[in-house]
């Protein structure tokens, strides 16, 4: 198993990776709308929704896979009203369409509105 790591995605903020890699599948950990530097962006679930991936982008890239190699992505709402708006930023990235899963939790980490995690793969 290979650890993934990134300065361009936020550190990964307690006793896991950013991503790992094994065989052929890259498995990352969930990313929220925080800049590389840890601040998060400002605005609703658009701009937190196009920061989370950008995030998983940069650690894709670090994996050496881009966005169109991702299998299975789950996404996390705070709030399931925000599905549509969710949906839209979404729609611009995977444009392959992945399998999804998409749940309302009653609370993310930093109180962010939006947390994503995906499974790509390297072939």
């Amino acid at each position: 198993m290979e650890i993934i790591s990134t300065d361009k995605a936020p550190k990964a903020g307690g006793p896991y990776s950013q991503a790992v890699k094994h065989c052929q599948l890259i498995f990352t950990a969930g990313q929220v709308g925080l800049r590389p530097d840890g601040t998060l962006v400002e605005g609703g679930i658009a701009e937190q929704t196009e920061q989370a991936i950008k995030n998983l982008s940069a650690v894709l890239e670090a994996a050496g896979v881009t966005l169109e190699k991702v299998a299975k992505t789950t996404v996390f709402l705070a709030d399931m009203d925000d599905f549509a708006a969710m949906n839209e930023v979404y729609a611009k990235y995977f444009t392959g369409k992945p399998a999804r899963t998409t749940v309302a939790v009653k609370t993310l980490p930093l109180n962010v509105l939006v947390e994503i995690d995906v499974i790509a793969v390297t072939q």
